[in-house]
């Protein structure tokens, strides 16, 4: 009776994610980090940190497939966490704030906090 090993299946990368990825690393100093957070149902978020510090991600079906990807794309790291010295050179650009607000970015009024009695002067 011999034992026969399966090879594991290639994981395959989404050819958009993969060219959108290398392009964000070649535009912003030629190498970069990818952090890899599971986001539920919905896969895993590739949070990018460009050598320049400029944030940008990315979403992938599984945990698999983003480390493919960062594999792929050459002069991208991975880490699951963010380390102090990642977070300090972080620069976000001004379009990004407004694009992580979303609705609330094109606001001019605000309703008045729930907990305004609460805290006051808050």
């Amino acid at each position: 009776m011999s034992a026969t090993t399966d090879a594991p299946a290639a994981v395959r990368v989404p050819a958009e994610v993969e060219k959108s990825v290398a392009k964000f690393v070649a535009e912003h100093g030629g190498s970069g980090t990818a952090v890899l957070q599971y986001i539920g149902e919905e896969g895993v978020r590739i949070t990018l940190v460009g050598a320049d510090g400029i944030l940008g991600d990315r979403v992938v079906a599984d945990m698999a497939t983003a480390k493919a990807l960062v594999e792929k794309v050459d002069g991208l790291a991975e880490t699951d966490e963010w380390s102090r010295e990642l977070g300090s050179i972080v620069t976000p650009l001004k379009s990004h704030w407004k694009k992580m607000a979303g609705w609330v970015a094109h606001q001019t009024r605000f309703p008045k906090a729930r907990n305004a009695d609460v805290f006051p002067g808050a």
